[in-house]
């Protein structure tokens, strides 16, 4: 015997690519009443449009693509903070667990808010010229910090489609500049964007051993430690990471133990319900080797070597909040990532990643006594998907 079910809901939405992300993004007052503020309704609602938590892995049954850079969500409202834009709230969906991580931010989607917020009236018309540039003012309303994404209009539309190339992103389309504004957090007990005070600290990992670690809240909290010390050499790709167990095991507790060090968590088994923040990444001087593409990297074209775990597994490219880190980590001397590029003062750097290499800048000074970084550059490009509605069960939140 059949119960009576309610019928599916329909959602405005946009299904958008920022940077080697993907996601569905939502104008706030287009969700359902409930899910316009946060809690167990909005969580539930966003999960079940990405077709989580699914024991299989799969994400057949909604839009999320079953990994970490293709299960997220994203909220633009009107500005909430003057002289911006948009507000971008941003959600992690677990894959196969029942939650949605608020922690932090995804630096690749942020590419796509900037097209979104002028595509949806957020951005007055007399501030959009026929052709040129308009710089969107994005309020990253989970961590607090301002984003200025440029993004190239032609005929008086978002241009998408052009000859900018990212590795990780197969097809070409228009290059947009992102410029994080101020992105370390400067309220750990160090102060400054080194939570622990210290460029390197010696990490007591359980079950690991004693780990030399630059622990930098820039972009995203991210604990770095070297390669070579964790059996690596930097140019690992997915499946030498992700087909091992052990090795998975190893790199969360090495996340744990750097979450609690950093003053993120109170107790390890808080770290099961914050898997987005802080990421673990490892870095290993320039090296040949060949990208999951099957392009060939030359040490010679590169300043180092970086692979970052996302949501437990290595992530196929680089988050674009780890390659803030890694840019800012860069810039200062005396870190393992700094060290890793060969030392010294640098603005920029280029580094090695899974699917080819990415060149990242950042601004930094001592004040103080403190590091502070201004200002972090990067190119992304974005593009819509598709767009419409999505729908869900009326009984889904």
């Amino acid at each position: 015997m059949s119960t009576k079910t309610p019928p599916q809901i329909r959602i405005p939405a946009t299904y958008m690519r920022g940077g080697t992300s993907k996601g569905v993004f939502f104008r706030l007052q287009d969700l359902p009443e409930a899910a316009r503020v946060p809690g167990p309704a909005r969580d539930a609602l966003l999960m079940r449009v990405i077709g989580s938590p699914d024991p299989y892995g799969k994400h057949t049954d909604g839009m999320g693509g079953a990994t970490s850079s293709t299960s997220k969500c994203v909220i633009i409202a009107p500005a909430s903070v003057p002289d911006h834009d948009v507000d971008y709230l941003y959600g992690q969906v677990s894959i196969d667990s029942a939650f949605v991580d608020w922690s932090g931010n995804c630096g690749n989607l942020s590419t796509a808010v900037g097209p979104f917020a002028i595509a949806n009236g957020f951005v007055p018309a007399t501030r959009i010229p026929h052709d040129g540039t308009v710089a969107v003012r994005v309020w990253q309303a989970n961590i607090g910090k301002t984003i200025v994404v440029h993004v190239p209009v032609r005929d008086g539309q978002v241009q998408e489609t052009g000859d900018f190339e990212l590795d990780g992103v197969t097809f070409p389309a228009a290059e947009i500049v992102l410029e994080f504004i101020d992105p370390s957090d400067d309220e750990g007990e160090g102060g400054s964007m080194f939570p622990t005070g210290n460029l390197v600290d010696d990490l007591e990992v359980p079950g690991v051993g004693t780990l030399r670690a630059t622990m930098i809240t820039a972009g995203i909290p991210t604990v770095f430690v070297d390669a070579a010390a964790i059996g690596y050499d930097g140019t690992e790709l997915q499946p030498a990471i992700n087909d091992d167990r052990a090795a998975l095991a190893r790199l969360e507790a090495i996340r744990v133990a750097g979450a609690l060090r950093m003053g993120l968590i109170r107790s390890p088994e808080e770290a099961a319900t914050r898997q987005h923040t802080p990421k673990v990444a490892f870095v290993a001087p320039a090296k040949d080797y060949v990208a999951s593409s099957g392009k060939r990297i030359a040490a010679a074209d590169i300043d180092l070597n970086v692979r970052a775990m996302s949501m437990g597994k290595l992530h196929h490219a680089m988050m674009g909040t780890a390659s803030v880190a890694i840019a800012t980590a860069a810039a200062v001397p005396g870190t393992l990532v700094n060290l890793a590029a060969g030392g010294g003062q640098r603005e920029a750097v280029r580094f090695g990643h899974p699917s080819g290499t990415l060149r990242v800048g950042a601004a930094v000074a001592q004040v103080d006594g403190q590091w502070t970084v201004t200002k972090a550059v990067m190119s992304r490009s974005a593009r819509v998907l598709m767009e419409g509605a999505v729908r869900v069960p009326g009984d889904a939140f």
